[in-house]
């Protein structure tokens, strides 16, 4: 079992690989533009701090070898790529430095490695979750827009009463004295 689990740990190194490279057409692209265009730096500061996470995790943790080593490979291609030192330091080197401080200096063994697994997974999901936060807006207009054809379609063919209030004429917009005066 232990040899198919490194086999299994290998093949997800060789993607991971693939994962980190997989920016690499827009890097040649802003190299070639000497531009950043519109791309931006946060996504690869990320992904730095994210393999910067899991190499400590892959250190940390007993037969994490193949999580270190792979994640230290991302941790080179990403430097290249995100150059943007005032988020590298904030990101980088404060979020990590401040997450290796406190897993060791307030856990020990087990709970340390579990503390940093569920900072790594919990940004992976942060990671590759985000570029759905632009669905979102979109979600809650429709749903929104859904409620308001149900509201329509159940009340549509209701009648007024007929004992209207001064409240009700104004909540119909049925008022005629204007809001604002012309006269001075």
């Amino acid at each position: 079992m232990e040899g198919l689990s490194f086999f299994v740990g290998v093949i997800g190194n060789i993607i991971s690989v693939l994962l980190f490279l997989s920016p690499l057409e827009t890097f040649w692209r802003i190299i070639k533009h000497k531009s950043t265009e519109e791309f931006q730096s946060l996504p690869y500061i990320c992904t730095l701090l994210n393999a910067s996470l899991w190499t400590y995790y892959g250190i940390t943790k007993p037969g994490g070898l193949l999580v270190a080593t792979v994640n230290g490979f991302g941790i080179l291609v990403e430097a290249v790529y995100g150059k943007t030192s005032v988020l590298v330091g904030i990101l980088d080197v404060g979020i990590l430095g401040a997450a290796i401080l406190v897993t060791r200096l307030a856990l020990n063994g087990e709970a340390r490695i579990d503390a940093i697994g569920f900072m790594c997974a919990g940004l992976n999901i942060i990671m590759y979750a985000s570029p759905l936060s632009a669905m979102v807006p979109n979600g809650t207009g429709f749903l929104l827009g859904a409620a308001q054809l149900v509201l329509y379609a159940i009340y549509r063919n209701t009648k007024p009463s007929k004992t209207t209030t001064v409240s009700d004429s104004l909540e119909e917009g049925t008022q005629h004295q204007p809001l604002i005066s012309s006269s001075h």
